[in-house]
């Protein structure tokens, strides 16, 4: 039977379930995938329009956890059908970005244009109206793609993936008493997340743009695992997931600014370069502010003040 979107979500979310500490890895993992597709569907009509633009921040956010926790789950699925989710993700995500990234783009440009004497804002407004055409074509491409019968066919596929309990589980054998449960599992999946983020603390004072920008998706990895599972945490999940949003975002705002310089570089050594000139030196001042708060950041969220958030909030599983 075909169904509608709004018909489809109806269906998923009469079926969306709490998790509880004693599920298996794979039936809790599929309870929170559930609940981030019933969140990207519910942002696809919006995506559509562009009415808002953070209906396509809000689907690409949900793609990407749903991403990050198919991967951090890979042992407990059949890794043949987990590999085609995860590229069917990644395909959307893609799309969903190159929107996303002009939104970001577009929305600072705009933001500095209005700082600017009237002269300046006119030279600015060329580049403006050149970018917001690409944005135009970008969102046609993405709106082809959830046109598609191979969006289509993901939708209905990974729905019934969702809605049926213990489908594609891992067969993997083992002998013994293995942990299986949640309650046993998470706090080693969180710590190994947080190993990876601590792991830049012997190179992060000589970090370039693409180390931060790794240092950045660690962060996200981590923020992701604790408030994918928040339900389940003690009440101070919520301060830690702050505390790491603090330092990804600072991250994030570099990151902003690498991108656009990608971007914006095609621009240079034309017309434009007068009229773009002062906005490259307005985000390399930007970006060397964010790179002073860093440190003392890195400083912060390393302590124990903080870690202990996550302690106390691991303590809740039992």
């Amino acid at each position: 039977m075909k169904l509608s979107l709004q018909e489809r979500i109806a269906l998923l979310k009469k079926n969306n379930q709490t998790v509880q500490p004693i599920d298996v890895m794979a039936e809790a993992g599929r309870k929170v995938l559930l609940t981030d597709w019933i969140k990207m569907l519910e942002c696809e009509a919006g995506s559509r329009t562009g009415e808002d633009i953070e209906d396509v921040h809000d689907m690409r956010v949900s793609i990407r956890r749903m991403r990050s926790l198919l991967r951090l789950l890979r042992p407990y699925y059949d890794e043949r059908e987990a590999k085609q989710i995860r590229e069917s993700m990644s395909r959307i995500g893609l799309s969903l970005g190159v929107v996303r990234d002009l939104d970001v783009l577009l929305e600072n440009l705009h933001t500095y244009q209005l700082t600017q004497e009237a002269e300046q804002q006119a030279a600015l407004q060329e580049v403006i109206d050149d970018l917001e055409a690409r944005r135009v074509a970008a969102r046609a491409m993405l709106v082809i793609l959830l046109d598609s019968k191979f969006y289509r066919q993901f939708v209905k596929s990974f729905s019934k993936f969702l809605l049926t309990p213990e489908a594609d589980v891992s067969q993997v054998k083992t002998t013994g008493v293995v942990p299986s449960q949640i309650r046993h599992l998470l706090p080693v999946l969180v710590h190994d997340r947080l190993a990876a983020v601590r792991a830049y603390d012997s190179i992060l004072a000589e970090a370039d743009a693409l180390t931060l920008h790794g240092l950045r998706i660690e962060c996200k990895r981590l923020r992701y695992t604790v408030s994918l599972f928040s339900d389940l945490l003690g009440d101070t999940h919520a301060d830690y997931v702050t505390e790491v949003k603090i330092l990804q975002d600072c991250l994030g705002h570099m990151n902003d600014v690498a991108t656009a310089r990608l971007q914006l570089d095609t621009y240079l050594d034309s017309s434009h370069n007068t009229a773009l000139a002062p906005y490259f030196a307005h985000m390399e001042a930007q970006e060397a502010e964010q790179k002073a708060k860093l440190s003392a950041l890195w400083t912060h969220f390393n302590s124990r003040k903080v870690q202990q958030k996550l302690v106390t909030a691991l303590l809740a599983l039992h």
